[in-house]
């Protein structure tokens, strides 16, 4: 009798546990859902960056990361990904500042949760920053868009008769060589607003043009890097929003942790974890 009581008690307890107003896993309705756009949005990102992977190893050249993406503020060059990984290192950093937001609204502390909110809205914005610097280096430097990628391979060695300006070498300069292989880009002269290709020197002594390189490049970098800067822009408003309620005594009103500014934490870290993979895929491979 008593194992038929404690087998019926069981039974009840877990039909109890799926009711209304009762919390499965531990996680409240509005977590759980929270939970569930994430992994969607990470299939919409995973389906990007296989695309991606798919066309680059399925073209025969492919502008290496190393060379397009070696610019920084002040006209510096030559840097590769070092103002990425500037990008990259203020991203996790506001990761950090969320975790910390989080942690004091468990305590109840609203100004700690304000004070916090406020750190990650500024790492927030500074990627957003960096990352506009980098578009217009791009589009009105290197003359990148969607349709035309200035960056690609060459194909045979060679000498170069133009700098990397697009104008002829003085006399006495010593002009620049490559070989089969290294990658070279295409710059703009803006005097004459057209496009100038750097030329070179065969080793046959033919004279040549290069052509563009993949037009895919261009077009994934743009939509991607744009992609995910739209979830940080959504993030930041977010935050906004969500700190000045924290900062009114609306959630310290509720007495749950701030729970809130938790779910906003979710979000803003997956959008850390995905820059990551994006970071990977584009920046290193």
């Amino acid at each position: 009798m008593d194992s038929v009581a404690v087998q019926s008690n069981v039974a009840e307890n877990d039909q109890n546990l799926w009711e209304g107003a009762k919390e499965p896993f531990k996680a409240s309705y509005g977590k759980l859902m929270m939970w569930y756009f994430l992994v969607s949005d990470a299939f919409t990102f995973a389906g990007f960056l296989i695309a991606y992977g798919a066309l680059k190893f399925s073209m025969p050249t492919w502008p290496l990361p190393d060379f397009v993406f070696s610019s920084l503020p002040g006209g510096i060059h030559h840097a590769p990904l070092i103002f990425v990984t500037i990008m990259t290192f203020v991203l996790i950093a506001s990761s950090v500042t969320m975790v910390r937001a989080v942690q004091e609204g468990h305590r109840e502390n609203k100004n700690g949760v304000v004070f916090w909110m406020g750190m990650t809205i500024l790492g927030g914005l500074a990627f957003l920053g960096c990352q506009a610097w980098e578009w217009t280096t791009l589009i009105a430097g290197e003359n990148m868009t969607v349709t035309t990628n200035p960056f690609g391979t060459h194909v045979v060695d060679g000498v170069y008769l133009d700098d990397e300006h697009g104008h002829p070498y003085e006399a006495g300069a010593t002009p620049e060589t490559f070989h089969a292989g290294q990658t070279y880009l295409i710059h703009k002269d803006h005097d004459t607003d057209e496009w100038i290709q750097r030329r070179y020197k065969a080793e046959n002594g033919a004279v040549a043009q290069q052509a563009f390189g993949p037009k895919a490049f261009g077009a994934l970098f743009f939509f991607i890097t744009g992609f995910h800067g739209f979830h940080v822009f959504s993030g930041v408003l977010f935050l906004l929003i969500i700190m000045i309620n924290a900062a009114s005594g609306l959630y310290a009103a509720r007495k749950n942790g701030y729970e809130m500014v938790e779910k906003i934490g979710l979000y803003w870290h997956f959008v850390d974890l995905v820059w990551v993979f994006v970071f990977l895929a584009y920046y290193l491979l």
